[in-house]
């Protein structure tokens, strides 16, 4: 295989040198295409993972922090908290199923405005990359990246989120919807009063969709050739590939 390639390589070099100036460049795209033979070197690789996980991470926040981003995708969508889901069937139960409806939105909209602010700490966490950390995200189980995140970016999200989840829910109208419902619920005859704290539940949920994203994109580019967009990731991930 590598035989014909270079045979073909010099049949182009060949060629391109009797070209006109257009047809040199048409014939260049096609060299550029030609699949590499050389294994990327530690810095191809490290600069490789870095280009993928911008891309990735950047995608992922964007989807996320678009409108219904959260409420539109079935994966990450904010329910009633597990410890209130009682709450919901109850509600529901008596003829209350819109103030429950408006629970579940505006929890969904806090998630959204709070996944804004996740890019600027994805690509931090990024820039911070060694070349042993970025070998082992290429070379190692499907979802290494996602687990890199966990472990660096987990603690800055849980900072930059809350805040911004505990104003959004006020502004989109959790706390006083959630209020009603929560006491209206506690208020029916024989039930366990419920108390949540609404805005770490979200912030958490938040934080958890954020990196199921991730998951997604990563296994995109690990599994999807047509998602390696540039020469330098063709290179690095079919060096993984073959490594698999």
């Amino acid at each position: 295989m590598h035989k014909i390639n270079l045979f073909f390589l010099a049949i182009c070099t060949v060629i391109l040198s009797s070209c006109d100036v257009q047809s040199q460049s048409k014939l260049g795209n096609i060299l550029k295409q030609l699949p590499t033979t050389a294994n990327p070197s530690a810095l191809e690789i490290g600069q490789g993972i870095k280009q993928a996980l911008e891309i990735g991470t950047s995608k992922g926040a964007d989807q996320l922090s678009a409108k219904d981003g959260f409420l539109g995708n079935l994966a990450v969508k904010l329910l009633f908290p597990p410890e209130a889901q009682k709450v919901e069937k109850t509600l529901r139960s008596i003829g209350l199923g819109s103030l429950a409806d408006n629970v579940i939105l505006s929890l969904n909209r806090a998630a959204e405005d709070a996944a804004k602010e996740a890019k600027p700490i994805f690509v931090s966490a990024i820039k911070q990359m060694t070349i042993t950390d970025a070998t082992n995200i290429l070379l190692g189980n499907k979802d290494a990246a996602t687990e890199y995140f966990k472990r660096v970016t987990t603690a800055q999200l849980t900072a930059k989120f809350s805040p911004v989840v505990t104003n959004s829910l006020s502004k989109v109208g959790a706390t006083k919807y959630w209020g009603d419902a929560a006491g209206k619920y506690n208020k029916l005859p024989l039930v366990k009063p419920v108390n949540t704290d609404l805005s770490g539940y979200v912030t958490q949920k938040a934080i958890e969709g954020m990196f199921i994203q991730v998951a997604q994109e990563e296994l995109t580019i690990r599994n999807n050739m047509n998602a390696r967009s540039t020469t330098l990731l063709q290179k690095v991930f079919g060096y993984a590939d073959k490594n698999k």
